[in-house]
């Protein structure tokens, strides 16, 4: 299994940048600074190889679905995954499951429907893998390499998830994360929300790649210094990341 992208092994020296205001900038543009702090830390980056399977975790932006369809027309893998009942951003203003509204995407995309698996019953990323695994061994689809799709900034929290929680041999299953190429200051939209809902999931993430570990639900990965410190600084100016506290994914 693939490790060596994850940054788990950075110390905060790897990572530094300079955080101190400049005195100049609008609170909004203090906010964006640290906020792609975080952003950054979050996504891995990591090189596309062609897989058996594209897992795709449901979530509230479509965008993650065309662009998985994307990936599937283009040749990365042999089926493509949904999955995802209604979610901690879907519960209650989707009347379907996620895995059944982004394989509606991908077919109108192009997606012959036979190559698309869907799992409607998970809630969190953890039952995303879990319940994924059980639906590709009922349809006797192999997974020794697996391609992963979720938001950009739910990149590292996917990654380190899967590694701790496939059912699968996970020593021998070669994964590897992806997102839609977005940047920072684009991703904010009317669907997922504007800068401060954007701001406070990013903060709600964090505090989930720090505290799941010791809980059994992710790998440990080191978070640099200067992004936790970008962190406390949002934290401080109100971004407590609630939703995220809430309820467990």
């Amino acid at each position: 299994m693939l490790l060596d992208a994850m940054g788990c092994g950075l110390s905060s020296t790897d990572r530094n940048g300079d955080l101190s205001p400049t005195g100049l900038e609008s609170e909004e543009d203090r906010v964006s600074i640290l906020a792609k702090k975080l952003w950054d830390y979050m996504i891995l980056g990591q090189e596309l190889v062609k897989s058996d399977v594209i897992l795709v975790l449901g979530c509230h932006d479509t965008r993650v679905a065309e662009y998985a369809a994307r990936l599937w027309l283009d040749g990365w893998a042999e089926y493509l995954l949904f999955s995802g009942n209604l979610g901690h951003f879907t519960k209650g203003v989707w009347d379907r499951p996620e895995a059944e509204i982004f394989h509606d995407i991908a077919v109108s995309l192009g997606v012959p429907d036979d190559r698309i698996l869907r799992e409607t019953l998970a809630t969190n990323t953890g039952e995303n893998i879990k319940f994924s695994h059980q639906v590709l061994r009922q349809h006797k689809v192999k997974a020794n390499s697996v391609i992963l799709v979720q938001m950009p900034y739910m990149e590292r929290r996917t990654y380190a998830t899967f590694v701790k929680q496939w059912p699968g041999d996970k020593e021998n299953t070669h994964v590897v994360v992806t997102s839609p190429r977005i940047a920072f200051q684009d991703y904010p939209s009317d669907d997922v929300g504007g800068l401060k809902t954007t701001v406070n999931n990013l903060v709600g993430v964090l505090e989930r790649i720090k505290s799941y570990p010791s809980r059994g639900f992710q790998i440990h990965q080191d978070i640099p210094d200067d992004v936790w410190l970008a962190y406390e600084e949002l934290v401080d100016m109100g971004y407590d990341g609630l939703d995220y506290k809430m309820k467990p994914c």
